[in-house]
């Protein structure tokens, strides 16, 4: 699967994962630090997992990291710095999956029946503790 860094500086902002074949196995595309864990699976039939629960950790998330997944259609996705500033846009089609693991961000819909699937931490702690706007 090809792969795309946005950054700020040393900072990853963004891991764009571009519509393509999994890699063999099992493949974390984040590191253990990110709030986010995203993994893709390819495996042949019969491939069992062992039978298992997760147990109870605390955890602290300082800021919300999300996952979105194009299913179909096309989003333009503007991408800010963690002080605001427009760093890159760039265009995610079907297929293409993008881990925000920092900074701020932007979407707009190009195509009708687009359709995107948004997976993030929680808990959430409500719009006014959880978002900032940023000023174009």
């Amino acid at each position: 699967m090809k792969k795309e860094l946005i950054k700020d500086k040393n900072q990853v902002l963004v891991l764009i994962l571009r519509n393509g074949d999994f890699f063999q196995g099992l493949n974390f595309y984040t590191n253990n630090k990110d709030f986010v864990q995203v993994s893709t699976w390819h495996y042949q039939k019969d491939k069992q997992t062992a039978p298992h629960a997760h147990k109870i950790v605390e955890r602290i998330a300082n800021r919300t990291q999300e996952v979105i997944y194009v299913k179909t259609g096309k989003i333009k996705a503007q991408i800010y710095t963690d002080d605001d500033k427009l760093c890159q846009e760039t265009i995610l089609q079907a297929g293409d999956t993008a881990i925000i693991l920092a900074g701020g961000h932007a979407y707009e819909i190009l195509e009708d029946k687009t359709q995107v699937l948004e997976i993030k931490n929680g808990p959430y702690p409500g719009l006014e503790k959880d978002k900032k706007v940023i000023e174009k």
